[in-house]
C-alpha cells in the first residue's frame, strides 16, 4: 500500500506529492490526530513530504513523524521549497524517517510557491514541474520494482543549521467574521478559539495556513514586513531553480 505522510499548510507540498504518487493521506498538520496509531509494514511505500522552513524540517512534522511506526516501509522523502534553498531539510528528514522505522530509498527536492513571499516560485509546481516529477516517479518505481532498497546519498549537513526565528505572524483584518476556521486548522494551536483575532506569536510557525484557509480572506501579513522579506529574498530567489532527484 502507498501512503502519503504530508505536512502541507498551504497546499504546495501536497501538490508536489500528488504529482509523484497517490495513496492514503496522513495529514501531519492535524494537531489533534493520534500519529502513534499509524503503522506501516515492509510491503508499504511512504511518500513523506514536508516544506523546508529555513533549511530545516518544520518542528511539528518532526515530532509527529517520530510517533509513526514505519515498520520497515520504503520511504520516498520529499522536501519542498520556495526557490531559495532547502539546505539540511533532506538530511534531517532522512534521520527522522529512519528513527521512525522507515527505509529511505529516494529523495526529491521540489519547488512550490513560497508560502510567505508568494511572488517567488509563483504558480509552481507548474506543468513543466509536474512532468519532471512524473519522470521522477517512474524512475523511483523502477528502482522499487527490482527490489533495490539502497539508501541514496542526500545533501545536507550534520549537525543541521541552527533553527531561525519565524516571527512573521499573520493578523486578522476588519473583514474577519470570527468564524474560527483559522483556529481549527492551525497546525500548532496558535490562534485563540474564543477570539480568532488573537494569535500567540510564541507558538506561530509562520506556516500561513490560516491565511490560505480563511474563507473571507481576512488574514494577511503586515505589508511593510512582507515587503522587507521580499527585498531580502530577491538576490537568492529571482532565478528559477529546478527539481532534483536522489536515487
Amino acid at each position: 500500500m502507498v501512503y502519503q505522510l504530508i505536512f502541507s499548510p498551504t497546499g504546495g507540498t501536497q501538490a508536489v506529492a500528488n504529482a509523484l504518487s497517490g495513496g492514503q493521506v496522513v495529514d501531519l498538520t492535524d494537531r489533534n490526530f493520534d500519529f502513534s496509531s499509524v503503522t506501516l509494514t515492509g510491503q508499504d511505500v511512504a511518500v513523506i513530504a514536508v516544506p523546508s522552513y529555513g533549511g530545516r524540517v518544520p518542528l511539528p512534522a518532526v515530532e509527529r513523524l517520530g510517533k509513526v511506526h514505519g515498520g520497515g516501509a520504503r520511504a520516498v522523502l520529499v522536501c519542498v521549497y520556495g526557490n531559495r534553498a532547502y539546505e539540511d531539510t533532506l538530511a534531517e528528514l532522512s534521520d527522522v524517517a529512519e528513527f521512525a522505522g522507515f527505509r529511505v530509498v529516494a529523495g526529491v527536492a521540489a519547488l512550490a510557491e513560497h508560502s510567505i513571499a508568494r511572488k517567488y516560485a509563483a504558480g509552481r509546481p507548474d506543468e513543466s514541474d509536474k512532468a519532471v516529477l512524473r519522470d521522477f516517479q517512474a524512475r523511483i518505481q523502477a528502482k522499487l520494482d527490482v527490489g533495490d532498497t539502497t539508501a541514496p546519498a542526500l545533501p545536507g549537513n550534520r549537525p543541521y543549521k541552527k533553527l531561525g526565528v519565524r516571527s512573521i505572524v499573520p493578523q486578522a483584518g476588519k473583514a474577519c467574521t470570527a468564524c474560527g476556521r483559522c483556529a481549527v486548522v492551525c497546525p500548532v494551536g496558535a490562534i485563540d478559539t474564543a477570539n480568532p483575532k488573537v494569535t500567540d506569536s510564541g507558538k506561530c510557525i509562520s506556516c500561513m495556513r490560516c491565511v490560505a484557509q480563511c474563507p473571507v480572506h481576512a488574514r494577511d501579513l503586515n505589508p511593510v514586513v512582507l515587503g522587507g522579506l521580499e527585498l531580502a529574498l530577491k538576490p537568492v530567489c529571482s532565478t528559477r531553480k529546478e527539481n532534483e532527484l536522489f536515487l
